[in-house]
């Protein structure tokens, strides 16, 4: 049981759209990301996914509304619903999600994270 300093996880990543692993909960991984543009449309078929704002703003686009997440909120984006995350300005975000799930859901292109990386 090791505690988790948020800000220290956060310092260390350099890159946008790569989730890092830095917790396990059962059966699902707890991943620090920063994001930063756009990203794609893309949906989990198995998995549903929370994206918690630590610091920031994201806009979650989905095919009938845009979700606004400020710094201290969440929103839970089931399985089968496609998203576009999007950031204007560096973002960073705790997901909460199923071990098998994967970033681009199904669209495998070049922001694809292959293997976990833990941090």
């Amino acid at each position: 049981m090791d505690t988790i300093n948020l800000s220290q996880k956060f310092a260390l990543i350099q890159d946008y759209w790569n989730p890092r692993i830095a917790g396990e909960l059962n059966d699902s991984y707890i991943k620090l990301v920063k994001l930063k543009g756009e990203f794609v449309w893309h949906q989990h078929e198995q998995e549903d996914e929370l994206f918690l704002v630590v610091k920031g703003h994201l806009l979650i686009k989905l095919r009938d509304r845009d979700i606004h997440l400020n710094e201290g909120e969440f929103a839970i984006i089931p399985k089968g619903i496609e998203h576009l995350p999007i950031a204007e300005e560096e973002v960073q975000v705790l997901l909460l999600e199923p071990k098998t799930t994967v970033n681009t859901g199904d669209v495998q292109n070049e922001r694809t994270v292959a293997g976990d990386q833990w941090i």
